[in-house]
C-alpha cells in the first residue's frame, strides 16, 4: 500500500466539506492538520533564511499556512520554535507549547500560550491536543539545564493525527502515541550529520512498524541546509523522503505512504 501520494497542491477552499483530515506539508517540520474545521499549525518556519540554514527546496508557505486555530511547539530549537514566524499569525492565536518555555524563552510572552507536558491535553474546538513524550533534547541553546521536555502531539478528532516533532526511538513509544490514523514523521534534518535524538529514514521506518498507522507523511528534510554545505553528503538533503518510502514498504507494507512536495495535501479518511 506504500505510495508516492497523490500530488494534490494547496488545501481546499474554506468551507468544503472533508471526509477525513487534511494535512499539508510547507516544509521542514511545518504543516498543517485540518480535522473537523478546525486548523492546527506545526512548529512554523516562514523564512528563506536564518541563522546559518537556507531554504534551498520548495517556495515559501503562502498566507493560507498563516490561518491556524492553533500552533503546536515541539521544542524550543530555533528551527522549531520561532518566533518572528509565530508573530506573522493572528494576535491571539493560541500557541502550545512544552512546560517551562515561556520562563526560558522571554520573547513567547507576547503570546498566548498553553504550557504543556507529556499526557496533558488542550481543547481546540472540536479537537484535543494531547502531549506525548519525545527522546531529544528539547533545550533554546545546546548548553545550561534541561528545563523544557520535548515534545510529539497526537491531534485528535474525526480521526488521530501524530505529530512526532523530533525525536528518536524510544521504549514504550506506541503506548506513548497510542492508536492513530496518521503519522507525520521526521526523516531527515538540515546538516550532513544526525546526531541522538533523530530519525533518518531507516528509524522512521522502524517508527512506523512500532505505531502501525494507516497512513503517513515523511517531513523534517529536504527544505533547510546549512550554507557552504552544498557539496557535503548531499544525498542527506535531497534522498531521505524516497529512502523513508522504500524502507517503509518493507518494513510496515500496510500503510499508505503520501510523499508530499512542498505546499501539497493528503487527505486521509476515517477514525483511526
Amino acid at each position: 500500500m506504500n505510495s508516492e501520494g497523490p500530488r494534490e497542491p494547496g488545501l481546499r477552499a474554506p468551507g468544503t466539506a472533508q471526509a477525513g483530515t487534511a494535512v499539508t506539508w510547507w516544509g521542514h517540520a511545518t504543516c498543517t492538520i485540518e480535522d473537523s474545521g478546525v486548523r492546527v499549525l506545526t512548529d512554523p518556519l516562514f523564512v528563506r533564511r536564518f541563522a546559518h540554514l537556507r531554504r534551498r527546496r520548495g517556495a515559501l508557505p503562502t498566507a493560507e499556512a498563516l490561518r491556524a486555530d492553533a500552533v503546536l511547539i515541539s521544542h524550543l530549537h530555533s528551527d522549531h520554535l520561532h518566533l518572528p514566524s509565530l508573530a506573522r499569525l493572528a494576535p491571539g492565536t493560541l500557541v502550545v507549547v512544552p512546560r517551562g518555555a515561556v520562563r526560558q524563552v522571554s520573547g513567547l510572552r507576547r503570546f498566548r500560550t498553553a504550557e504543556v507536558g507529556p499526557g496533558d491535553r488542550v481543547r481546540v474546538g472540536a479537537l484535543t491536543v494531547r502531549a506525548v513524550h519525545a527522546e531529544h533534547d528539547g533545550r533554546r541553546l545546546p548548553v545550561g539545564p534541561h528545563r523544557c521536555p520535548a515534545l510529539g502531539y497526537v491531534v485528535e478528532g474525526a480521526s488521530a493525527t501524530y505529530f512526532a516533532g523530533d525525536t528518536g526511538l524510544y521504549d514504550g513509544m506506541a503506548e506513548a502515541v497510542g492508536p492513530i490514523g496518521t503519522a507525520l514523521l521526521p526523516v531527515g534534518g538540515w546538516g550532513p550529520n544526525l546526531g541522538p535524538g533523530h530519525l533518518d529514514a531507516g528509524r522512521a521506518a522502524q517508527a512506523l512498524a512500532i505505531l502501525d498507522p494507516r497512513h503517513a507523511v515523511p517531513v523534517h528534510y529536504g527544505t533547510y541546509w546549512p550554507i557552504g554545505l552544498d557539496g557535503v553528503r548531499p544525498h542527506e538533503f535531497h534522498a531521505p523522503g524516497h529512502e523513508f518510502v522504500r524502507k517503509a514498504a518493507a518494513l510496515a507494507p500496510e500503510v499508505a505512504v503520501h510523499r508530499l512536495e512542498h505546499g501539497e495535501s493528503v487527505t486521509t479518511e476515517g477514525p483511526a
